[in-house]
């Protein structure tokens, strides 16, 4: 039997606030979606001004990338080189850039996923995230 590691709740925490203090360094209106390995909701954080469409994309976004093991932007990129059959995977509605997977010694603990400003923006805000809990 193996054993697994998991986000806990100091971990969550960590990660919010790490994102929200880069955002908020920005002045970046977003919204903050942390799920677990299944894409299950963990944290969501709507921060002042953010759109509330947001609060919808973020965990799309994270659950997309924790689900696939790899960044959101990826099924992007995949769609917008001509492999429009992506569109139609089931469980994957986020596949926008935003959605960055927490990896470690190659297990997928969940993800982060950012919505509110440009998608490069949002990237940025989920990784100064995981770098909170030095991953």
């Amino acid at each position: 039997m193996k054993s697994k590691t998991f986000l806990e709740l100091a971990d969550l925490k960590a990660m919010a606030a790490a994102a929200e203090a880069e955002a908020l360094k920005h002045q970046w209106a977003v919204t903050i979606a942390i799920v677990d390995d299944g894409g299950h909701l963990l944290w969501l954080q709507r921060l002042d001004g953010a759109a509330p469409i947001s609060a919808q994309i973020a965990p799309a976004k994270a659950r997309t990338a924790a689900l696939g093991r790899r960044e959101s932007r990826i099924y992007e990129e995949m769609i917008n080189g001509g492999r429009t059959s992506f569109l139609s995977a089931p469980a994957l509605e986020g596949m926008l850039e935003g959605g960055v997977p927490i990896l470690k010694d190659g297990a997928c603990l969940g993800a982060v996923g950012v919505s509110g400003v440009k998608s490069t923006e949002d990237a940025q805000v989920a990784r100064a995230a995981i770098a909170a809990i030095g991953l």
